[in-house]
Order: C-alpha cells, then sequence, then structure tokens
C-alpha cells in the first residue's frame, strides 16, 4: 500500500513501480452507468444519500482508504465456470474526500486491470498488490466517474477469525460449482474494486451474465432477467446505500420463489433448484418481518429476499439475507437473527470495526433474546442467564466487547455482552422507553454509519440519563459489569 500523506510519484518511486495501463484493445471508456437518471454526470445529486464521511479503521486499517467516497458502483459481471474466469466492467461514481494526487480503492492482485479512465480519459495506475492506485490530482468534495476493465479468476480472503464456520471471505467457489460471497468485515474487494469499509455505503447496480441454466442473485430489486446468447443476464439494483460487506452475489442453479410479508412487502426466495424442504424452511421470514416489527419498527427496505447457497455460515446482506445451507444456518432463530441486522447492522451500520457490537449485540438481543423468549417455554431473564454463560470468559479471552484482538473478529464478546447491556439500559430505562429509543436511532440515522461515541451520546441526551458510563463499562471494561435479571422472571 502507498504510504498516506506521501506523494504517488513518491511512492511508485519508493516502489520501482512505473504507473501505467497494462491492457490490449480499445482504450476507448465504457459507456458511463445509464440507470439513475444521472448518466455520466458527476456533479449529480441523484446519489447525495450515498455521500460518507469514510475512515482509516482502527482495527484493520489495510482495508478501506479515507480519500474516496464512494457513491455509486456500476458492475457488469461475466463469469466462466470452466475456466473459473470472471471477466468485467465496473463505473464509480466518486467524490474525493480529500485533496490529494491519486485514488485508491481495494481490489485483489488476481484481477488483472486492463484500463482505468477517469472522467472519460484514460489514466495511469499501479495494481501491485490488493490496492488499485490512479494517479489523479483530485479536490475534496469533488466527484468523478471512475471506469475501469478487469478479469480473472478470483479467490478468497483470509479471515482474520477464530471460528469455526468460516475462514476466508469474499468470493466463493463451492465443490458443486455453485459462487457466492460473505465478506464481513472485508472481502468484498476480492471481486470487485471498492473502497471496502463500513463507513463508506453506496448505491448499487450489478449486472450478471450467468452460464446456460444458471443464475446471477444479487442484493435489492431485480430490474430484469433474460437469455442472451444462451446465458441467463440478471440486472439488480439496490435502491438504498449499502456498505460493501452487506453486497452479495451468487452464481448456480437457484429456483425463484414469490412471496409477500406484511404490509404488501415483496419477498423473494432463492433455493437451490429441487429442494423444497429448504423451502419450506425459509417462509418463516414474513413472520420473523412481523414480530420484528411490533419491537422496532417498519421493515426498512422496500423489499426482501432470502438466498440459500453452500456455505456454513450466514450473513445479514442487505435486503438479500445469504444463509447457509445447513440445519443451523437454517434454524428459525438464525433467520430471526439476519433479519434482525436489516434495521440493527444494515439501515444504521457501524462506522468502524471496533464496534462490531453495535449491530450483533442488538441482533443477538432481539432475535436470540427476546424472539426466544416469546416463542419458547422460558423468560426472557431465563435465556439472558444463558448469554451469560456463553460470555463468561470471553472478554478475558478475545477482549472487552469495543476493543477485541483483529485476529478475532465475530467471536462471542460482540454478541453476548452487548445483549445483555441492552438489557441494562431496557432495565434502566424501562420498556416503554427502550423501545420507543430504539425505533427512533433508526430513523434518525437511516443509512448512515455510526460509532459508539454519537450512539452512546444520542441515548443519553434522548434519555435524559447519562448513559455513557454504562456504555463504556459494557464495552472497553476489562471487568464483565453485573447484570442482573430486575423483575423479569
Amino acid at each position: 500500500m502507498p504510504q498516506r500523506g506521501r506523494g504517488l510519484a513518491a511512492a511508485l518511486a519508493l516502489l520501482g513501480i512505473v504507473a501505467a495501463g497494462c491492457g490490449s484493445g480499445s482504450t476507448d471508456a465504457p459507456p458511463a452507468p445509464h440507470v439513475g437518471g444521472a448518466s455520466g454526470d458527476t456533479g449529480t445529486t441523484a446519489y447525495d444519500a450515498g455521500i460518507s464521511e469514510p475512515r482509516e479503521d482502527s482495527v484493520y486499517p489495510d482495508v478501506g482508504d479515507p480519500g474516496v467516497d464512494a457513491l455509486h458502483y456500476d458492475l457488469d459481471l461475466s463469469w466462466d465456470p470452466k475456466t473459473e474466469r470472471l471477466t468485467a466492467t465496473e463505473s464509480v461514481l466518486l467524490r474525493a474526500a480529500r485533496t490529494a494526487d491519486h485514488l485508491q480503492l481495494d481490489l485483489a492482485r488476481q484481477l488483472v486491470v486492463g484500463h482505468v479512465w477517469l472522467d472519460g480519459k484514460v489514466v495511469p495506475f499501479q495494481h501491485p498488490s490488493k490496492d488499485l492506485v490512479v494517479a489523479a490530482s483530485v479536490t475534496k468534495g469533488s466527484r468523478h466517474l471512475l471506469q475501469l476493465t478487469y478479469s480473472g479468476t478470483p479467490e478468497p480472503v483470509t479471515a482474520p477469525t477464530d471460528r469455526s464456520d468460516f475462514d476466508t471471505t469474499g468470493w466463493t467457489i463451492a465443490d458443486d460449482g455453485t459462487v457466492w460471497t460473505m465478506q464481513e468485515p472485508y472481502g468484498a474487494y476480492s471481486w470487485y474494486a471498492v473502497n471496502d469499509h463500513p463507513s463508506d455505503k453506496a448505491f448499487y447496480d450489478i449486472t450478471i451474465h450467468a452460464p446456460a441454466g444458471q443464475v446471477g442473485v444479487s442484493n435489492g430489486e431485480l430490474r430484469s432477467r433474460r437469455t442472451v446468447a444462451g446465458r441467463t443476464v440478471t440486472r439488480w439494483r439496490l435502491p438504498e446505500p449499502a456498505a460493501s460487506y452487506l453486497v452479495t452475489i451468487a452464481i448456480g442453479h437457484f429456483t425463484e420463489t414469490e412471496d409477500t410479508g406484511p404490509h404488501g412487502l415483496p419477498m423473494s426466495y432463492w433455493t437451490p433448484t429441487g429442494r423444497p424442504g429448504i423451502l419450506r424452511r425459509v417462509r418463516y421470514a414474513p413472520q420473523a418481518v412481523a414480530y420484528l416489527e411490533s419491537l422496532v419498527g417498519r421493515y426498512p427496505f422496500p423489499s426482501l429476499g432470502i438466498l440459500v447457497v453452500p456455505a456454513n455460515s450466514a450473513m445479514e446482506t442487505q435486503s438479500m439475507v445469504t444463509l447457509g445451507d445447513n440445519r443451523y444456518t437454517l434454524s428459525r432463530d438464525v433467520i430471526v437473527h439476519e433479519i434482525a441486522h436489516q434495521w440493527y447492522g444494515d439501515t444504521v451500520t457501524p462506522s468502524d470495526w471496533s464496534d462490531l457490537w453495535m449491530s450483533e449485540g442488538m441482533a443477538t438481543y432481539l432475535a436470540e433474546g427476546n424472539w426466544t423468549a416469546d416463542h419458547g417455554p422460558g423468560t426472557l431473564a431465563g435465556v439472558l442467564r444463558q448469554f451469560q454463560g456463553l460470555a463468561k470468559g470471553s472478554r478475558e479471552v478475545y477482549g472487552p466487547p469495543a476493543h477485541y484482538r483483529p485476529g478475532s473478529f465475530g467471536e462471542g464478546n460482540a454478541y453476548y455482552p452487548a445483549a445483555l447491556m441492552w438489557d441494562t439500559v431496557r432495565q434502566r430505562l424501562g420498556d416503554q422507553e427502550f423501545w420507543s429509543l430504539a425505533r427512533r436511532w433508526l430513523t434518525s440515522h437511516r443509512f448512515t454509519s455510526q460509532d459508539r461515541d454519537t450512539l452512546a451520546a444520542w441515548w443519553s441526551k434522548q434519555s435524559g440519563q447519562d448513559l455513557r458510563p454504562l456504555f463504556h463499562a459494557w464495552l472497553l471494561g476489562r471487568q464483565e459489569p453485573a447484570w442482573s435479571s430486575g423483575s423479569r422472571d
């Protein structure tokens, strides 16, 4: 990675690399994005809801770049399973978040870049590792259209975790040839050029060219599905800004089943063809949405999909939840958990990976906590006592929820202590005020990325109580705070 704060020329000289395009063929820029009513207009306001304040991550600083604020990605992806080759054209509408002599995105080295254009002109670039560095002087606040072509065989990225259900993220090819992606905390850069950090949300349009007999699935709304030259071409649009880790893509033998959720919510299930048992299990989704709406308000997106892939984990990918094909990840509590993230995690997203607890703690409290208690023989207090047992020792082994070891991403300390913290807040404020604020936090910060300081200050101001010491003790303290069941036994 070029050292931040140094000039691009100096960085290239240090690396001994000449910045130049290396592709062959035409150097004409591809057509500008044709969606959103803003063709090629880098000054457009069509994607202003994607304006973010990117930051360098405190846990994983080598991924993402605070100099780029992506507003919209337009991806045209063609997959050849015989050669395992991905060929792509990409357009990124972006805002320079600082004045600099270069732009930098994350892109895996396995993907060879052909040409790069900035505002319609060929520009030099270098791509020695996972960083695509474009030589261009930009002024803070200026908007630009970056376009590129690339191809290669994507490979998954090593995940910074000790968990047993996944050890890599990003583009994955299953034994049966199915392509799928889950990419938390990063790994989107394994298949497209991206500012791969949760503080930078953007809109997406994705076109997928799949082999004959297969279909490409992604987030949001399916705009079209047709057959071209014997290949299935699907166009997807994500109409609200999303962090890169919440974007999904899958290519394989999937059958679509349509459904309707609360308030006429359009729903779809993308399940392995010929597996009706899986379809029956995921059709619990409308009931899950209805239950969660009773706690945290109206479902926040215009549609919801469930995608089932041959994986061992599950992911709250925005408006198209990705579930692994196994008994645990297809269980009702996991379905509720991942759908709960559509509120906490997707509508409001952590702006730094130290605040993973912000989404996981509340999703755990909503699903494994409240939903389990309301749909089983036990009480909420009884469930939370189980959380105490699961949390025991995790702080000592992995660190506090908001200051965990970088190599222990997604361990229990991000889930159970944070859920117990939320219950402590609920007991202090009372049910009515707690759930009211839980809903208002979402509507007040809709489609943004936030951190724990902002959250603690907001909850303190809105409740009229200084909750910051409580948040600090639970999230950063070395000792596990005491949790009491209160009156809920």
